[in-house]
């Protein structure tokens, strides 16, 4: 120890410092080595065993605060300003052989310090965007919750929770059947369509269908969801298979049934309507599709008259209104309507004829009625509107009677633009009185208004109403008559 304080005590009373001279290169050289030595000088003063416990490693892999590191650290900030001078000096020279070359590994302090050839100190910022030294910094890592989103350590309920969120998810580590139906009760749980659709793919793509099916015909939830998606994306065995192990012999049938949306070819089509009258439906179902099929048959019988009659140019009702479409493929409403613009005096005896459909389909009196309505008005044929309501009762007495409602048949009349005298005598038949009224009012039905008026008695209303008519009118006339009659007793 002795020793080691008068070293330090000669290192602390010498000097270091020269007499100013004009040789750079010298001086600068004698700097150097002076360094060198005050370093070597600090290995004896330095105990290395008190930094044991807080050694700390460089990226050079030194430790940093040792004797080597402090060399090289003094070393590369100090060789840099002599790096235009290297060549300058004599490399037989022992002084410059037993200095240590440039170090490539940076330190810390070189890291912050920038590059050597600035000229001025660089703030922290310019540092770190600072290409070259950026290829050395080392890479920051990511939060660990960061890597967490794509970690396998996920339970079934954070899973779902995360799917709620809109997170991504690997669900492929749920390898066992139980983690999977866990998950699967997870989303259910949680009530999230979505959720639950997106378990239920990933289910069908890693279970055997026979386990798939067993486990959820005791989760109902979970088994309409999958029922929907089969059905909306069209995986129609898949379903089936489905249905049958579930003993749904009505659905499976539906199911089979809906394909004939798929054909396009009409004689395949009547064919496979052909065959699904066998299918086990229920009774109701079963007579819709014998008159599915039955209708499609009508409709190619008539189809095939109707474009020979329009070709030839035999009928006089097809060269004035041409067919705008075919009629193969229609609704049964449709096709009446078809039957009563095209067909409409026909006997009863032809597949064409309104009647023969309306018996043969059972098509109730309402509907028919509003369809011949709509399809003969659309014709002008106000005749044939007349004979439509007009019944005789065993007396041999006509009166006009509608199934659907007088007020309907004017609202139908008048979107087909029938003339007031037409709408009139409709109007006259509405029973109530508010309602005549308003559409009376609404279609400038004058002569019904006034007559409804006269037979209230309202003096009021009438007088009022003259101001509506036109000056010199018909229908001025008819009110100032009506008013000078002294016989009516008005209630105003």
């Amino acid at each position: 120890m002795s020793r080691a304080r008068a070293d330090e005590e000669e290192y602390w009373h010498s000097s270091k410092f020269r007499a100013f001279t004009f040789d750079d290169d010298d001086d600068e050289l004698s700097q150097l080595k002076e360094s060198k030595r005050a370093v070597n000088s600090l290995r004896d003063i330095v105990d290395d065993d008190d930094d044991d416990d807080l050694e700390r490693v460089s990226w050079s892999g030194e430790p940093v605060g040792s004797i080597s590191w402090s060399i090289k650290e003094t070393a590369s900030s100090s060789t840099s300003s002599l790096e235009g001078r290297d060549s300058s000096l004599q490399k037989g020279s022992s002084s410059y052989a037993a200095f240590p070359k440039q170090v490539s590994s940076y330190s810390l302090s070189s890291l912050f310090k920038g590059r050597n050839k600035l000229p001025s100190f660089q703030s922290l910022s310019d540092v770190f965007s600072d290409t070259g030294v950026k290829n050395y910094a080392p890479e920051l890592r990511r939060p660990k919750t960061e890597y967490k989103d794509y970690s396998s350590d996920w339970s079934p309920k954070d899973t779902v929770r995360r799917m709620q969120r809109g997170k991504v998810c690997s669900l492929e580590r749920f390898r066992s059947l139980q983690d999977k139906l866990v998950l699967l009760d997870e989303a259910v749980a949680g009530h999230d369509g979505n959720v639950i659709t997106a378990v239920l793919i990933f289910l069908k793509r890693t279970l055997r269908r026979e386990i798939l099916f067993r486990e959820l015909e005791v989760r109902q939830v979970a088994l309409c969801h999958l029922i929907h998606f089969l059905k909306e994306t069209g995986e129609q065995k898949l379903l089936l298979d489905l249905l049958r192990f579930l003993d749904r012999t009505e659905e499976v049938a539906l199911s089979q049934y809906r394909e004939h949306l798929n054909i396009q070819d009409v004689e395949k089509r009547r064919e496979f309507l052909k065959v699904c009258i066998g299918l086990p439906f229920s009774a109701e179902d079963t007579s819709h599709i014998q008159d599915h099929y039955t209708l499609l048959e009508r409709q190619i019988i008539i189809e095939a008259n109707d474009r020979h009659l329009e070709t030839a140019g035999q009928s006089e009702i097809f060269r004035k209104y041409p067919r705008k479409a075919s009629i193969l493929n229609m609704p049964l409403v449709t096709t009446l309507f078809y039957s009563c613009f095209y067909h409409y005096t026909e006997a009863e005896g032809t597949f064409s004829s309104p009647t023969n459909l309306k018996k043969t389909f059972k098509i109730p009196d309402k509907q028919y009625v509003l369809t011949a309505l709509a399809a003969r008005a659309k014709l002008r044929a106000w005749d044939d509107v007349d004979a439509l309501f007009t019944t005789k009762n065993w007396l041999g007495y006509t009166k006009k009677k509608a199934p659907i409602g007088f007020h309907r048949v004017v609202e139908i009349l008048q979107r087909n633009n029938a003339p007031v005298q037409v709408l009139q005598e409709y109007v006259r038949l509405v029973e109530d009185v508010e309602t005549r009224l308003n559409l009376a009012t609404k279609y400038k039905c004058h002569d019904v208004v006034i007559e409804t008026y006269r037979d209230l008695k309202d003096r009021i209303q009438l007088t009022a109403y003259k101001c509506k008519v036109e000056r010199g009118s018909a229908e001025e006339e008819k009110i100032n008559s009506i008013l000078n009659n002294m016989q009516i007793r008005w209630k105003n």
